[in-house]
């Protein structure tokens, strides 16, 4: 199983995308409190439509709330636009998880510290002048190319 694990983010849209592409991918989906919303809010339901009933979602108070889980990844790998790897490089594993910053700031320094720079990775873009993909675009790239190298989705 492969695991996406959201760091207090912040735009119920992309939560509810994210949340979409879990249950279609049988993907497990934390939320790492607080969040920038409701989980009632109309639009996090909207954007992950009735899939959010099929949805394996796990709220945590914090992050060491999501450390101590007996539901969290083995593994942690950090996307991120400050790493010097591409996710193209990193070697995934059933079990891991892919932990994605807020849409406002990222993830803070503690955390990139935490995972460590060998598990920090980026996802390569042709145009410098831009910052980063939107959070769910970036969430479906690097979920569906550690499926691929897992091979833990079916019709392959």
């Amino acid at each position: 199983m492969l695991h996406l694990v959201l760091f207090q983010p912040q735009i119920p849209q992309n939560t509810g995308n994210i949340g979409r592409l879990c249950a279609l991918t049988r993907s497990r989906l934390h939320l790492i409190h607080p969040l920038g919303f409701s989980v009632t809010d109309r639009n996090l339901r909207r954007a992950g439509m009735d899939y959010w009933f099929s949805l394996d979602v796990h709220h945590h108070a914090d992050w060491a709330a999501f450390r101590a889980s007996d539901k969290s990844p083995r593994r942690l790998w950090l996307l991120t636009t400050k790493a010097a790897r591409t996710f193209w490089e990193a070697s995934f594993a059933d079990g891991d998880g892919l932990v994605f910053g807020n849409e406002g700031s990222g993830a803070p320094d503690w955390l990139h510290e935490e995972i460590g720079a060998p598990f920090r990775i980026k996802i390569p873009h042709a145009n410098p002048a831009l910052r980063s993909l939107n959070l769910s675009t970036a969430a479906g790239v690097a979920c569906y190319e550690a499926l691929r190298q897992t091979r833990l989705i079916p019709g392959r």
